[in-house]
């Protein structure tokens, strides 16, 4: 038995440095990105595969005449007959500081027309997810700069937050935000010299999306200035069903990179629904049987041994982090079809968009009834956290009473207190896009809110009023919110000092 496990202790060795002799096979069909095979007789599960001019194809079937190998790149030129060698690796892709501000492909050759790019490190694209010893729990943010998130759904370094709604509700624009705020944050954080400042890194992987929406994200960033903090990856819709199905493993590969070197990395997964498909037609070429809703057996291991790598290390491990932010889009607002309730069991909570919330102009649409984040305020600064106290329960309230208020006129003084006071957090929370907003600006809006100085505000005057309340932190109150930036508590000191800028702004403002 030990002799059983000791031989397989040595090919698992011999695929991660290389060094296991490589054997010859050759095509005997191919098709629609994927060959099959004959002659690779100790070719092991998941091997990179070398096909004539420079193609890369990694072996997923192993049968026992043949090996199924999905190809990655453009298979025009290979035909029946072609020789293929085995190599003895695990496929891996390029890691490290290099690729930040770079776009490349699904196998990270650069696309952006910028050069080579010198890459020091290859990691490999699947790699067994860091166990429960190594982890720690998640304890330190991810700030979005979305006032309703960051106030009610917090996400932490570690966690994996599930983005998931219909088609066009603004899902992309959310990961977009947290990208462009962590840049900021990078940025602010760097420039002050403090030693315990971590930044974070973003890894965008665009699956299935046009050229043209990838085009715009790229400008979207550069123009932030937070593309030197970004590594992009895109499999467009027009790449094989391959590429897209490799690209967000090969993103987890660059993200594990910072993380396994003590650093803290956030990726985006825009979308899994796209690469479930691809991983649908691959397997049914493939031959594999198909199960529920023609989706293969195993597309609940594709997305789960994906995700768990996102994990957040504890000190003897560095203590680095990986956070993930899937992107699922779902039909008619499903979120019980398969694909949308596999990705929710994988991840740590989920923020849900609504179309009809999209189409009434509240934006982010965020449903506060079906969102949730399993991580909590454990992820929030204190201040925010005491800042913020019972909105979630007070917005969540607001929702079932407007609700239930449309079929009656005559309205106690409490419900409609009630509903005035949501309809105030509502508009308090609309958000244009691109426009994050600083932990410290937020803990302000949302104490002044708390202690009703918005009360007495015109509902159609909210936004107006958050925006003024905003400018007067970045002028005469700028001294609190530095405060608040650096302690991260609302300290009694602190508090008087809020209420006296609250103060001053309110008797400025009119309404």
């Amino acid at each position: 038995m030990s002799s059983i496990i000791e031989q397989i202790e040595k090919e698992i060795q011999n695929l991660e440095t290389g060094s296991q002799q490589s054997n010859v096979g050759k095509i005997v069909a191919i098709a629609d990105g994927v060959a099959r095979i004959e002659g690779l007789s100790d070719v092991m599960f998941n091997e990179m595969i070398e096909f004539p001019g420079g193609l890369i194809g990694q072996a997923l079937n192993l049968e026992e005449n043949e090996v199924g190998c999905v190809i990655f790149g453009d298979i025009s030129k290979l035909k029946e007959g072609d020789e293929v060698k085995s190599t003895g690796k695990l496929f891996s892709v390029p890691a490290g500081m290099e690729l930040l501000g770079r776009v490349v492909d699904a196998l990270g050759n650069p696309v952006d027309g910028k050069g080579p790019i010198e890459a020091k490190e290859f990691y490999p694209v699947e790699k067994i997810a860091p166990g429960i010893i190594p982890r720690k729990s998640v304890d330190q943010p991810v700030q979005t700069g979305i006032l309703p998130i960051d106030s009610m759904i917090p996400i932490g370094r570690g966690q994996r937050e599930l983005i998931i709604g219909d088609r066009a509700t603004g899902k992309t624009t959310i990961a977009i935000d947290t990208m462009i705020n962590q840049a900021r944050m990078n940025e602010k954080g760097l420039a002050s010299g403090d030693e315990n400042f971590r930044p974070l890194y973003s890894i965008y992987v665009a699956v299935g999306q046009k050229n043209a929406n990838v085009a715009r994200l790229i400008r979207t960033l550069e123009d932030a200035d937070a593309l030197k903090y970004t590594i992009i990856i895109t499999a467009p819709a027009a790449d094989n069903p391959a590429n897209q199905y490799i690209a967000p493993f090969a993103g987890a590969a660059m993200g594990e990179w910072f993380m396994s070197n003590g650093k803290d990395a956030l990726i985006v997964y825009d979308d899994l629904s796209k690469q479930a498909v691809a991983y649908r037609q691959m397997s049914l070429i493939l031959k594999r049987p198909s199960g529920r809703e023609a989706y293969p057996g195993d597309v609940f291991y594709l997305h789960s041994r994906l995700l768990e790598r996102s994990a957040r290390l504890n000190e003897d491990n560095g203590g680095g982090s990986l956070t993930a932010l899937p992107i699922i889009e779902t039909q008619a607002g499903d979120i019980s079809a398969y694909i949308p309730t596999n990705v929710i069991s994988i991840t740590d909570g989920q923020i849900f968009l609504e179309t009809d919330l999209f189409n009434q102009g509240i934006r982010p649409a965020i449903s506060v009834g079906l969102s949730v984040s399993r991580v909590g305020s454990s992820a929030q600064t204190k201040a925010l956290k005491k800042a913020t106290g019972k909105l979630k329960l007070e917005l969540a309230q607001f929702r079932e009473l407007a609700a239930f208020a449309q079929f009656g006129s005559d309205l106690d003084a409490k419900t409609k207190a009630q509903l005035d006071r949501g309809s105030r957090i509502v508009e308090l929370f609309k958000q244009p896009a691109l426009d994050p907003i600083s932990m410290e600006v937020q803990t302000g809006i949302l104490w002044a809110v708390q202690n009703d100085y918005f009360d007495d505000v015109n509902v159609d005057r909210m936004l107006e009023a958050k925006t003024s309340l905003q400018e007067h932190f970045a002028g005469s109150g700028s001294a609190v919110m530095e405060k608040i930036a650096s302690v991260k508590e609302l300290t009694d000191e602190i508090v008087g000092d809020l209420k006296t800028t609250v103060e001053t702004w309110k008797k400025t403002w009119v309404n």
